[in-house]
C-alpha cells in the first residue's frame, strides 16, 4: 500500500517520485501536467501487479537507504539482501548549464552500480500512457527500447542487457550501467559516461544554486530542503510554479476531496514570491513576476471583467475537470481528475494577489525588468475591478463549489491591491493616482472593518455579517490590514487557535461544507498560526508549535497539503507548494539573526 513517503527528484521541466522501495510511482511527462506515465501511485489497492512504473528490484532485497546527496536534488539509494549483495541506484533529471543555458530535459537517468558481492536485479519499466487507459506497443533496438502511444512515444536508453529488461529477467550487476528514459530520441554519446557526465554537472548545478541562497540561521537544512522542492515545482520555461505534482491524492481518507494541483494558482502568488524573496532567489522570483503580468496582459487585451483563480504552466492549455476512468486513485480512493473545475469560479482575492505579487517589479532593485507605466495601467484596471467587488459573494479562498459568500480574505484582498497600486503610483511619481487608489483603499478597509468584525465576538469573522472564523483571517497582521498590536487581532489569533486547533495543526475552518465536516488539518494554516503567534509576541509558543510542525516531515524532509492531527500520516497532493512555502517563511521569522 502507497505511502507520502516519497522523494522528489526534477529539473524544472519533469519531476518524478520515488518511493521506499527505489521504485518511480509518478512521473509526468514532457513537463510537470502532462501525461502521467508512471502512475501506480493512482492505481489502486492492487498498484504492486499494475504496472505504470520504473522498478529497479535487487533479488531477496532485505533493505532500503536512501538520502539525497547534501544540497541537491539527486537520491541515492542502496538496496541490500540477506546474502551480502548490495547495490547503489542514483536517480537524477539532469539540469546544468549548457551553451551558455540550462539543460533540462524531459528525462530522468538511473545509475546503477554495485557495492558489495555479486547482487542480482530485475528490472520493469512499464509506463502508461492515456492517463492509465492505454498501454503502449514495444519495440526494441539494440541499445534501447521504445514504447510507442496513440499520440506519444518514449524511449528508453541503457547499457544493460535489453532482452532482460524486456522480459524482468534477474541478471548480476557486476558493473556500473545506466537508463536514460524521455523523449523518443537516441543518445548520441556513450552510455556509462554519458550518465556519469549528467550526474556530476547536475549535482555541481543544485550545490552551486543552494550556495547563492539567502538562508536563516536557524534550521538550514530543513530550509534548504523546501526550496529546493519549491524549486522542482517551478516550470522554469514560462515560469509558473504549480501547487503541486501530483493530482488527487485525497484531503482525507475517502473523502472526495481529490483535486488536480498541477495548476498555477493566483491565490499563492503573494506567499510564494514572499519566500522566494526571503531566499534571495531572485531569477525565479523575476520569472515568476514575468508569468503572472503576462497573464495580466492577456486578460486585459481580451478585456476580461473577472480573472480566472488559476492557470496551466503554459496560461492557455485545457483546465476543464474530467474524471480518468481507469485509474482506480490512491490506495482505491477515487476519483481521480484531471484539469480544475474552480478555474471557472468567482474568486474575488485574485485581483489583490496579482497586484502584491507583481509589486516587486516596482521595488525590488536587484531584478533586470523593472516594473513600468504600462505594467501599472495593467494593474489598474485589476484594482478597479477589485473596488467594484470587494463586497460581493464568492467562492472564497477555500473554492467552495455551492456556496457564495462575502468572504473576508477575499474584500482584504481587494483592499491590498487598491493599497498597494497607491504605493506603486507614488513610487512612479504619479501622485494624483496615489491619492485616488489611497481613497479608494480607506474606503474599503472602512466597510470591512464594519462588516467583518464581529463586535458581539470581539473577533474579525470569516464573513460579512457572519459569526464563524476560518484560518485566512491570521493573515490580516501579514497582509497589513491591521497592525499586529491591534486588540482585535490579538483576539481573533486566540479565537482560532481555541475553535481551530486540531492537535498540533489547524483546519482551514469548521462548519460544515459541500463535502460535510474537515478531519485533517491544513499543513499552511499550521504556519499561519505560528506567524501569527510570533507577530503578537508569543514567539516561545510559536517556536515549539513550528518544531512539532516540522517532525511531520516524510524521511525525506517533504510537505503534502494535508495531515492527520492523530497518527501525524501526510495526506493531500504532494509535495505541496504552500507547505513548504510555509515552512521557509515561518522559518525566516523565527531564526536568530547570524550576527
Amino acid at each position: 500500500m502507497h505511502s507520502l513517503d516519497l522523494a522528489v527528484i526534477g529539473n524544472c521541466s519533469i519531476a518524478t517520485l520515488i518511493d521506499r522501495q527505489c521504485r518511480m510511482i509518478w512521473s509526468c511527462l514532457p513537463r510537470l501536467d502532462g501525461n502521467p506515465t508512471f502512475c501506480n501511485l493512482l492505481m489502486g489497492e492492487d498498484a504492486e501487479k499494475a504496472g505504470g512504473m520504473f522498478e529497479i528490484g535487487l533479488v531477496n532485497v532485505q533493505s532500503c537507504e536512501q538520502k539525497y546527496i547534501e544540497n541537491t536534488a539527486v537520491l541515492i539509494s542502496v538496496l541490500s539482501d540477506g546474502e551480502g549483495n548490495a547495490i547503489e541506484v542514483c536517480d537524477f533529471a539532469p539540469r546544468f548549464v549548457q551553451f551558455d543555458r540550462i539543460y533540462r530535459p524531459p528525462m530522468i537517468v538511473r545509475r546503477i552500480r554495485p557495492l558489495k558481492g555479486r547482487p542480482r536485479v530485475a528490472i520493469r519499466v512499464s509506463p502508461k500512457f492515456n492517463w492509465g487507459a492505454e498501454d503502449p506497443e514495444i519495440t526494441r533496438g539494440n541499445s534501447h527500447i521504445r514504447f510507442v502511444g496513440s499520440s506519444e512515444s518514449l524511449r528508453l536508453t541503457t547499457d544493460a542487457p535489453v532482452a532482460y529488461v524486456l522480459d524482468a529477467t534477474p541478471f548480476v550487476i557486476d558493473r556500473p550501467i545506466a537508463f536514460f528514459f524521455g523523449s523518443d530520441e537516441p543518445l548520441r554519446a556513450g552510455i556509462e559516461a554519458t550518465g556519469q557526465e549528467f550526474q556530476e554537472k547536475t549535482v555541481s548545478h543544485w550545490q552551486d544554486w543552494v550556495r547563492s541562497l539567502s538562508i536563516p540561521f536557524d534550521w538550514q537544512d530543513e530550509v534548504i530542503r523546501s526550496a529546493i522542492t519549491l524549486k522542482l515545482c517551478h516550470f522554469e520555461e514560462t515560469g509558473a510554479i504549480v501547487a503541486a505534482l501530483t493530482t488527487s491524492i485525497p484531503e482525507a481518507p475517502s473523502s472526495g476531496r481529490n483535486w488536480d494541483y498541477r495548476f498555477c494558482w493566483m491565490r499563492d502568488a503573494y506567499f510564494v514570491i514572499q519566500a522566494l524573496n526571503r531566499l534571495g532567489t531572485t531569477k525565479t522570483m523575476e520569472t515568476y513576476i514575468g508569468y503572472i503580468t503576462d497573464i495580466v496582459d492577456d486578460e486585459s487585451s481580451r478585456g476580461a471583467k473577472d480573472i480566472a483563480p488559476l492557470f496551466s504552466v503554459s496560461r492557455l492549455a485545457d483546465r476543464e475537470e474530467r474524471i480518468a476512468e481507469h485509474l482506480p486513485g490512491y490506495r482505491g480512493m477515487g476519483p481521480v481528475r484531471t484539469g480544475n473545475g474552480a478555474y471557472i469560479q468567482i474568486q474575488n482575492d485574485v485581483y489583490g494577489s496579482i497586484v502584491l505579487a507583481s509589486m516587486h517589479a516596482f521595488f525590488d532593485q536587484r531584478l533586470v525588468r523593472h516594473g513600468n507605466d504600462a505594467l501599472f495601467e495593467g494593474l489598474e484596471k485589476l484594482g478597479n475591478r477589485a473596488s467594484e467587488i470587494f463586497d460581493k459573494p464568492d467562492a472564497g479562498p477555500w473554492e467552495l463549489r455551492t456556496i457564495a459568500e462575502v468572504h473576508t480574505f477575499s474584500s482584504v484582498m481587494c483592499w491590498a491591491a487598491c493599497d498597494r497600486l497607491a504605493r506603486i503610483a507614488r513610487r512612479l511619481g504619479r501622485h494624483e493616482r496615489g491619492e485616488y487608489w489611497q481613497r479608494k483603499a480607506d474606503a474599503i478597509h472602512a466597510e470591512i472593518e464594519r462588516r467583518a468584525f464581529n463586535r458581539e465576538l470581539g473577533v474579525f469573522v470569516s464573513t460579512f455579517e457572519g459569526s464563524d472564523l476560518d484560518a485566512t483571517l491570521l493573515l490580516l497582521a501579514e497582509i497589513g490590514f491591521v497592525p499586529p498590536s491591534d486588540p482585535r487581532y490579538v483576539a481573533t489569533v486566540e479565537a482560532i487557535g481555541k475553535t481551530l486547533s486540531f492537535g498540533d495543526l489547524l483546519l482551514r475552518y469548521a462548519v460544515r461544507d459541500d463535502f460535510g465536516h474537515m478531519t485533517n488539518g491544513f499543513l499552511i494554516c499550521g504556519f499561519w498560526y505560528v506567524d501569527a503567534l510570533a507577530a503578537i509576541g508569543r514567539r516561545e509558543q510559536a517556536i515549539a508549535r513550528f518544531e512539532r510542525l516540522l517532525a511531520m516531515r516524510n524521511s525525506f524532509g517533504l510537505l503534502s497539503e494535508d495531515a492527520d492531527a492523530k497518527t501525524g500520516e501526510l495526506w493531500g497532493n504532494f509535495p505541496q507548494t504552500y507547505s513548504m512555502v510555509g515552512l521557509i517563511n515561518s522559518a525566516v521569522r523565527l531564526s536568530r539573526p547570524w550576527e
